[in-house]
């Protein structure tokens, strides 16, 4: 393995580990801007999950990263290279600038811009490509109708019951549907850079003929993005927490429970969602559930032109990047 490879695959893990760290506001600030856990604790709780996720899913989001997105014959050091700077640039601006943009995207519109300058479109695997962008838009109204339902269902279980003994409740259930979301999170998010560094290793001719995610990629992805999530976006947990939304201990309950739930789903299909798009959605259907002036729709609409933009600006800068590095 030579050093240019060893420096990929850190630069690999860096990207992954700036994904925990922009993208710790969707596991946390829900149960943090209901005061459930101080952003201490709340960090804690969900890096321990999101490490452990390995344990309950396949690798199935990890493979179509890898070779569902790009031919693999395509694939290099440059491609990486470049795929990786793109994405973090984009990651790094939408973190300063408070913006939950999905780093996913930003990950597959950066393979997607370096391989167009290489070797054309002809290069790209539509069908991957043409399923993960539809997620953009289906990922959030999944989100939004779940979390629609469960607090509906949520607030006609619990009508007899005053608002102190749902608050107290629903503060115990915040952990586990906050827990349940950073599985989710981890289970979809870090097997991307899996896939990422397993195309690496397979396109210098480490893997034999074979493609397949070896186990010490997996542990390093795990703990890359679980110590991301320690770190904390703290920018963006004040738009995750309190500017699209306020939310009650039940409301961060049925928002993280119902993006769990569609992030399961993803994940076993080998879907490589936007956990940031899906758990906002779930904060605009359990927002809306009380009025629909609870929501402050001006700053969901920025958040979406966001979500928009994002694969092609992060392919943009990958494709500069590529250029320059040849």
């Amino acid at each position: 393995m030579t050093l240019w490879l060893i420096f990929l695959i850190f630069l690999a893990l860096l990207f992954d580990f700036l994904n925990g760290f922009h993208d710790s506001a969707n596991s946390i600030a829900t149960v943090v801007s209901t005061r459930v856990l101080t952003p201490r604790q709340a960090v804690i709780w969900a890096a321990f999950f999101n490490f452990i996720a390995f344990l309950f899913f396949g690798l199935h989001v990890a493979g179509t990263i890898g070779k569902g997105i790009v031919e693999l014959s395509v694939i290099d050091a440059d491609i990486i290279f470049a795929t990786l700077i793109g994405a973090c640039l984009w990651d790094v601006l939408t973190w300063y600038l408070g913006l939950p943009t999905s780093s996913s995207h930003a990950l597959m519109g950066g393979l997607i811009g370096a391989a167009v300058v290489k070797a054309g479109t002809g290069s790209l695997i539509w069908p991957g490509i043409i399923k993960t962008v539809a997620f953009i838009f289906i990922s959030p109204v999944m989100g939004l109708v779940l979390g629609l339902m469960l607090g509906t269902a949520v607030s006609w279980i619990f009508r007899r019951k005053s608002p102190r003994q749902v608050d107290n409740l629903f503060r115990r259930g915040q952990l586990v549907s906050a827990a349940l979301y950073s599985l989710g999170h981890g289970g979809n998010d870090a097997q991307k850079t899996m896939g990422v560094i397993a195309g690496l290793l397979f396109s210098a001719g480490l893997l034999g003929n074979t493609f397949y995610i070896p186990f010490w990629v997996v542990l390093s992805c795990q703990a890359a993005i679980a110590l991301g999530t320690m770190f904390g976006g703290w920018r963006i947990v004040k738009t995750m927490g309190q500017k699209i939304a306020k939310l009650k201990p039940v409301d961060g309950f049925s928002a993280e429970t119902s993006a769990a739930i569609s992030l399961f789903i993803a994940s076993a299909f080998g879907i490589p969602v936007s956990t940031t798009h899906t758990i906002t959605g779930s904060i605009m259907g359990v927002g809306s559930l009380r009025r629909l002036t609870a929501v402050r729709w001006g700053v969901a609409g920025q958040i979406v032109w966001a979500w928009i933009l994002t694969i092609p600006c992060a392919a943009t800068m990958s494709a500069l990047i590529y250029i320059i590095a040849r």
